[in-house]
């Protein structure tokens, strides 16, 4: 199976979830999209593919969005998907893709779905949470 991770290694939510599809037995495909960037039919296509909207997509901490003035309600979608495009820092992240479906997977645990194969647990979030027991059950 082909699993393909839009990844940020400075993430520690997309760092998790790299290490969660790798403990399944899954080397992912890793797009560096703060190096790569994002063209506007990709965009589109992942959040189509998601079930988001550019809005739901955007991500607001820890990036320039207040600074841009993209949480004000009336910035339409295509401004959006433009300031997305000239700083990829804006797309929420980790976007998976694979077989089973795309998400953004925040929380990380989200990525379980996408999944042919469950890692052996015990696995943990980001933040210490446990996520799958030492029996591989899932505590979400």
């Amino acid at each position: 199976m082909t699993i393909v991770i839009h990844h940020n290694t400075d993430c520690g939510t997309s760092r998790n979830v790299l290490d969660i599809i790798r403990k399944s037995g899954t080397e992912p495909v890793i797009i560096d999209y703060l190096t790569q960037g994002w063209t506007r039919p990709q965009l589109i296509g992942l959040f189509a593919a998601a079930g988001l909207t550019p809005r739901e997509a955007l991500r607001v901490s820890k990036s320039p969005a207040v600074e841009l003035g993209l949480t004000d309600p009336s910035v339409s979608d295509e401004a959006l998907l433009d300031a997305m495009i000239a700083h990829p820092i804006l797309v929420n992240r980790p976007i998976v893709c694979s077989p089973k479906g795309v998400r953004l997977c925040r929380p990380s645990e989200a990525v379980l779905g996408l999944l042919d194969r469950m890692p052996p647990g015990p696995l943990y979030k980001e933040d210490g949470e446990m996520i799958l027991d030492a029996e591989g059950r899932r505590l979400d």
